[in-house]
């Protein structure tokens, strides 16, 4: 039954981004099919099943790989929640390749599984992501399949709440229990609103919780997100579009290929990079260090971020470009005074994704960082999983809640961008 647990887990984790997917999706379908066919008297469910559905058809693909790739490179969920137990009942690849090549130190199994996790995406996506790089102009002007009968919007309304209380109860019972006395909370009632507000558990987690061997809360991990992802969502957002800036508008032979290789690097599993990352890192001299991992995000989001670039200058038009040329305008200065410049979503898009992977990233903290210098989802997992005094599951929930509100942030800042976009 454990692995259950890992896979409910998991479609709660997953589910808001592939919403996302198909809103985009959906804002991208003809307005006037959708109006004809009302004309024409079509119920819902036949606009969905005979107009929307085979219009998502790309989107269901898209959404079929990313969770394909997910959940064969998983392995912070089941590190947190089983630890691979019991026995073996929820060993993944990622977790069985981590513990050979880091625990048990036998490389050669753990670079074997690698490859054979590197090989299954392969499988899954060459065939079908490649071919399917074109690019669509999308109308956001689009009618809702849900102006007819009342009913009907009755239905699908009270289904979208149920479904939005679901996936907000997980996020409702950290943010009470957070403000609840560990002696309220043995009472059992997790969905009750606290008899006693307190935010002594908030103070705890920040300034004077166990982690390790120190007692100092999570202020300095959180301090060291902070200094890892800052840097790498620059970084990597800057060459994302220099780098699509080149494959649309200063091509060269072979750009397709580069792209297509970059693109294959997107989908290739974290922890295939890992040894040798570690030997890089090593022979760099950077091992456990917060530049090492400002430098393995960069590295891994690159191809992320060129996939988002290239995309939206591939729309941009040539003619600003040429023009420009003509003007006498180099390399740099156009990209600084009329690529970048118009490229305000894109950016908040980029900068939405890299910042919410390099944030809540906990495989690449735990392999290159250990003490002082890893960041707060390390932090929080050895808090969580400390064996030693009493669980102060009050002061677990403030924790976590003090590290996702940064994303939150983020998300409720930006986030109508990232559909959008």
């Amino acid at each position: 039954m454990a692995i259950y647990t890992v896979v409910i887990a998991g479609v709660w984790q997953t589910s808001g981004f592939v919403m996302a997917m198909f809103l985009a999706g959906l804002r991208g379908i003809d307005s006037e099919i959708l109006k004809a066919a009302q004309l024409d008297g079509a119920p819902p469910y036949k606009m969905y099943t005979r107009i929307i559905i085979p219009q998502l058809r790309p989107v269901f693909l898209s959404a079929f790989i990313v969770l394909a790739h997910m959940a064969i490179k998983s392995y912070d969920l089941v590190i947190a929640l089983t630890g691979g137990g019991p026995g073996n009942a929820t060993e993944l690849p990622a977790t069985f390749m981590y513990s050979y090549t880091f625990t048990r130190n036998q490389m050669a199994v753990g670079s074997a599984s690698a490859m054979v996790m590197l090989m299954t995406i392969a499988a899954i996506i060459i065939r079908t992501c490649i071919p399917s790089l074109k690019e669509a102009e999308m109308s956001t002007n689009t009618a809702s399949p849900f102006s007819g009968p009342r009913f009907w919007r009755v239905l699908i309304y009270t289904t979208l709440i149920v479904f939005a209380c679901m996936y907000l109860l997980p996020l409702f019972v950290m943010l009470v229990t957070s403000f609840k006395s560990l002696a309220e909370i043995r009472q059992g009632d997790m969905l009750a609103f606290p008899q006693e507000w307190t935010t002594a558990p908030w103070s705890s987690a920040w300034g004077s919780a166990c982690i390790g061997l120190t007692c100092e809360g999570i202020k300095g991990y959180f301090s060291n997100s902070i200094l890892i992802t800052v840097p790498g969502v620059l970084l990597s957002t800057l060459l994302g579009a220099i780098n699509g800036y080149v494959l649309t508008k200063w091509r060269f032979p072979g750009h397709r290929w580069v792209f297509g290789l970059m693109l294959f690097g997107c989908f290739i599993p974290f922890q295939v990079v890992l040894v040798p990352m570690s030997q890089v890192l090593g022979t760099l001299g950077i091992a456990n260090t917060t530049p090492g991992l400002v430098l393995v995000h960069v590295t891994y989001g690159l191809g992320f971020t060129t996939l988002f670039f290239r995309n939206y200058y591939e729309a941009f038009p040539q003619e600003l470009v040429r023009a420009a040329m003509i003007d006498g305008a180099g390399f740099f200065k156009m990209f600084f005074r009329i690529m970048l410049p118009s490229s305000g979503p894109i950016i908040v898009v980029t900068v939405i994704w890299q910042f919410t992977n390099i944030w809540n990233d906990f495989l690449f903290g735990a392999s290159f960082s250990s003490g002082d210098t890893a960041p707060i989802t390390v932090a929080l997992n050895n808090l969580v999983n400390s064996s030693t005094g009493v669980k102060e599951y009050n002061v677990h929930m403030a924790a976590a809640m003090i590290a996702a509100l940064p994303t939150l942030f983020v998300y409720v800042v930006a986030g109508r961008y990232f559909v959008r976009g």
